[in-house]
């Protein structure tokens, strides 16, 4: 599977998507201007890793800022790892976030309600 490297900007996020080194993470901020078009090939990615995982999968949350759109598409992401998840095989959401953001530790309680997946929280 190839590797997906984008470099963060400051309206879009780093990203790792790398099957065969087991990183899978997003961090920084997420306001990309075109969402879906920022997201198609992270979506996709997620699709075809879903044909085969690794036994276990942990995905990485570092995002200091989302705005709406973003979580939609962040969702969505989390919404595909739960179809992985539900197949039988082991996946793990850890999310970190600033000790003092509210905001970040809210939105990972948010989505853990929403999803079937085991989250993790970190603060930093």
């Amino acid at each position: 599977m190839d590797v997906i490297k984008i470099k963060g900007t400051d309206d879009t996020p780093n990203v790792i998507l790398d099957a065969q080194n087991n990183i899978i993470e997003y961090s920084g901020r997420s306001l990309p201007e075109d969402v879906a078009t920022f997201y198609a090939p992270i979506i996709e990615w997620i699709a075809q890793y879903a044909k085969n995982p690794n036994s276990k999968t942990n995905v990485v949350f570092k995002l200091e800022y989302f705005n709406t759109a973003s979580s939609k598409m962040i969702l969505d992401i989390l919404l595909k790892f739960e179809e992985i998840h539900k197949d039988g095989n082991e996946v793990m959401i850890s999310w970190y976030y600033q000790e003092d953001d509210e905001d970040m530790e809210e939105a990972c309680d948010e989505y853990a309600d929403i999803v079937e997946i085991p989250f993790q929280k970190f603060s930093y």
